[in-house]
This record gives C-alpha cells, sequence and structure tokens, in this order.
C-alpha cells in the first residue's frame, strides 16, 4: 500500500449544526445532512458525506470531536451534506457503517482504530462507495486509512515534561491497551529521558475505557497522589477526567488529539495536536477534486500532522529556553536526527 507524507491544510473551524438520523436501534444519531449545493463530484452531483463515530462519541472534546470538526470545516468551505452517526457500542459500528453505505454517501467516515473490523467487513459489500478510516489501516480498494506517527508528537511532550517537571515524576494515562496507544505511551517516555534523565515515570496506568471520565480521573488522582506532578493521557473522553484531577490537585495535564489547553487554563502544559481534522476535510476535498486514492496516507510531524499547542497558558512553567529547545527538537526529529520509538 502506498504511503504518503503531504502537507497538511489552515485549522478547522467550529460550525453549528443540529438534526438527527437513524442508524440503528442499539445506536442513535447525533446530526444530519444541511448545506449549500456548491460542493458537487466530477459528475455534477451533490456531495454527501457520512461519518460513525467511536463509542467514545462527539462531545470528547478530543478525536471524535476533532474528527467533526474537519467535517464541518468541508460543509462551510466546500458546501457538502453531511450525517453522522454516533455508535454507543462496538457492536454497533457494522450496522452504522452499512446503514450509510445502502444510503450510497459519497465517503463515509469510520473514526477510530475499533471501527477497522467492521469496515474490513463492510467495504467489500459496497464496491463502490468510498470509505476512510482513522487510525487503522484496511486494505481494499475502495478505503483510504489516515494514520498518524503519534510517537513523534508524544515525544515533543515528553521533552515538555521533562523540562518542565519540579518532582521529576511524571506519569501517562492511556485508554485500552492496545499498540496505538502504547505509541503515545512509549514517545512520551523516551522525550522525558532525552530531556531530563533524572525523570521518573511511574507506571502507566490504563483505563480500558475512551469514555469514562471518572475513572480518567481516578487514574490520574492515582499517579498525582504518587508523586507525579505532570501526567500525560490518551484516552479520548477519559481525558477530560485527568485534566480535572490535574486542576483539583494543582498539578499539570498534557492534553491530546485536540488543542485541550483551554479546559483548565493554567492546568494543562500543552497539548498533543493530532490533525484527525485536516485528515478528514482532505479527502473530502480529494472527493470534490476527483482525486481520491484508497492506500495509506501518513501524518507526521514533519506535515504538522502531529504536534504540540502553542503553551499560551503555560508559557511561565516552560520557559522561553525550553521552547527554544523544543522547536530543536522537533528539527531534529523531522531531520530523522532522532528516530523516536514506537514500544516501549
Amino acid at each position: 500500500m502506498k504511503r504518503i507524507l503531504f502537507a497538511l491544510l489552515g485549522a478547522s473551524l467550529v460550525y453549528a449544526l443540529a438534526g438527527c438520523t437513524g442508524g440503528s436501534t442499539d445506536s442513535t444519531s447525533s446530526s444530519s445532512s444541511s448545506s449549500s449545493a456548491s460542493a458537487t463530484d466530477p459528475g455534477g452531483k451533490k456531495l454527501r458525506i457520512g461519518m460513525v463515530f467511536d463509542s467514545g462519541g462527539r462531545g470528547d472534546k478530543s478525536f471524535n470531536d476533532s474528527a467533526y470538526a474537519g467535517l464541518e470545516k468541508a460543509q462551510k468551505e466546500l458546501g457538502v451534506e453531511i450525517q453522522t452517526v454516533d455508535s454507543k457500542a462496538e457492536k454497533d459500528y457494522s450496522i452504522n457503517l452499512t446503514t450509510l453505505a445502502e444510503q450510497k454517501f459519497d465517503v463515509i467516515f469510520a473514526i477510530g482504530i475499533t471501527q477497522g473490523e467492521a469496515l474490513t467487513a463492510v467495504a467489500p459489500k459496497f464496491p463502490d462507495v468510498k470509505f476512510a478510516i482513522v487510525d487503522a489501516t484496511v486494505e481494499a480498494p475502495n478505503v483510504r486509512s489516515l494514520l498518524f506517527s503519534e510517537e513523534e508528537g508524544s515525544y515533543l511532550a515528553g521533552y515538555a515534561a521533562g523540562l518542565a517537571t519540579k518532582a521529576n515524576k511524571i506519569g501517562f494515562v492511556g485508554g485500552k491497551k492496545i499498540p496505538l496507544i502504547e505509541k503515545f505511551e512509549a514517545g512520551y517516555k523516551a522525550g522525558a529521558m532525552a530531556a531530563n534523565p533524572k525523570v521518573e515515570m511511574l507506571p502507566s496506568k490504563y483505563t480500558e475505557s475512551w469514555d469514562d471520565t471518572q475513572l480518567g480521573k481516578e487514574s490520574a488522582k492515582s499517579l498525582f497522589n504518587a508523586g507525579a506532578d505532570i501526567v500525560y493521557h490518551a484516552a479520548g473522553r477519559c481525558g477530560v477526567g485527568v485534566i480535572a484531577a490535574a486542576k483539583e490537585a494543582g498539578k499539570l495535564a498534557i492534553g491530546v488529539d485536540s488543542n485541550q489547553d483551554d479546559q483548565a487554563p493554567g492546568f494543562v502544559l500543552t497539548s498533543m495536536i493530532k490533525r484527525v481534522d485536516e485528515s478528514v476535510f482532505q479527502t473530502i476535498k480529494d472527493i470534490k477534486d476527483g482525486s481520491f486514492t484508497a492506500g495509506s496516507k501518513v501524518y507526521d510531524l514533519a506535515s504538522n500532522g502531529v504536534g504540540l499547542s502553542d503553551f499560551k497558558n503555560s508559557k511561565d512553567k516552560i520557559g522561553e529556553d525550553n521552547l527554544k529547545k523544543l522547536e530543536a527538537v522537533k528539527a531534529d526529529i523531522v531531520a530523522k536526527k532522532i528516530t523516536v520509538p514506537t514500544k516501549l
């Protein structure tokens, strides 16, 4: 399969949308189509875009919300019609993908690695429908896999934590313990150790959930109580609890996927932003331009597919000299002078 590194477009815009649609009796839909008629495919047909969220759902202020921001941007800038479906459980994925495919949407997005098995089964049944999946590789002639170098952005997050920690103890909260999330953990630890060999990374906590905010909070609290003063999360909606725990403890969290710095200003050191929004937007634009290709597209540090937020609420905690060090480390990763591990 082709692996293509390419530059990203600008930041996503927030644009209001409301409505509802049916997915299955076991899942709930969160929004429905409505837009201008300006976006058409090369055959002149108005473009209709579908999206199936994972069980973490929209409103996670992270991964799913970033995907939806890309959809909204396409609705505003390209004039496409959109329809989204929430999934209450993993068993809903196949039903929801099939429901949209039967309606012959121009492209259907499966948000999250946990939809990989469902899409592998559904895509061959609808060879004339195009699909895209985030964070999973599905090999089919009508599927684009949107992948990210999370370990590279996480290395920078860890480097920042190593520079900013006062306790020389840091922690990590993951969602499900799968290779994807272990990439975040491995990059984070490597970056922290490179910045500060004295730093100790406490045993990581895995919630085995994407949406239990209380469990995320309890996991972070246990790390703070064990002496960590900075905790990074890659846990979907559970991360809302991690950030809340940091604020309560007077410590620091590191956000993920979306810019979460403003969830608790002054208590989020930075966020490891993963441009799911732009991967969605660019895929829709490719459909509009008639240039959609199947295969893997990889979004890395060099293409600004991953990276850190701008420390707007925490410059006093990181310092200008350390920000310059982070820029130098970023340049070294892009230049392949630093090889970032994907496993501990």
